[in-house]
């Protein structure tokens, strides 16, 4: 889900459920059960108080190769889809990864904006905004892009975070998390070894 695209899991995933625009797909009706509450998770969704998961993690990025310009929360921890939405649903190259951006130039008068039409002048002023932002960021090459789990830098992601993150959430009950933890369709034995 999250990890390099040259991982066994990844392939695994990518071979049964299949790739759009660079992301697992949740596989809809045929997808396991297990597979689609994961994708809603990752996507913001799930039963466990929302986007939980997306809150705590952020896109590093090295390269720029593996990380999308658009979708993925590299700025700040947030994606450019969410601060600029309205450039978003103007722009052509939504699948676009940071490098390819970088390359044509993403300043002013740069390449890399392409419009389904002319923007008006308030498109104008945040596609400036944008630019502000993106002015003082820079590109490392030979570092790959990574995903950083922002509950603890120094260990990284680790189950018993996740818990602890859901257990101790104001907005989300008890038996929610543990609905979600403690899932019905998985057989005891699985729950318990996890």
């Amino acid at each position: 889900m999250l990890m390099d695209k040259k991982s066994l899991w990844f392939r695994v995933l990518a071979g049964r459920y299949g790739v759009e625009r660079g992301r697992l797909c949740e596989g809809g009706a045929c997808g396991s059960t297990w597979w689609r509450e994961l994708a809603r998770i990752r996507d913001g969704g799930g039963e466990a108080g929302g986007g939980w998961f997306r809150e705590y993690v952020s896109r590093k990025v090295g390269d720029g190769f593996d990380t999308f310009f658009w979708t993925d929360p590299w700025v700040d921890g947030t994606s450019l889809w969410e601060r600029f939405g309205r450039l978003f649903d103007l722009a052509e190259n939504k699948s676009a990864t940071v490098a390819e951006m970088f390359m044509h130039g993403w300043g002013v008068g740069g390449e890399a904006w392409v419009w389904r039409r002319q923007l008006r002048a308030w498109e104008e002023e945040m596609l400036g905004e944008c630019q502000d932002l993106l002015f003082t960021l820079s590109l490392k090459d030979h570092v790959s892009d990574r995903w950083q789990w922002q509950s603890d830098l120094d260990d990284g992601y680790t189950i018993r975070g996740a818990y602890q993150i859901l257990t101790t959430q104001d907005a989300v009950t008890l038996d929610v998390a543990s609905g979600l933890i403690w899932h019905c369709q998985v057989p005891l034995k699985v729950s318990i070894c996890a």
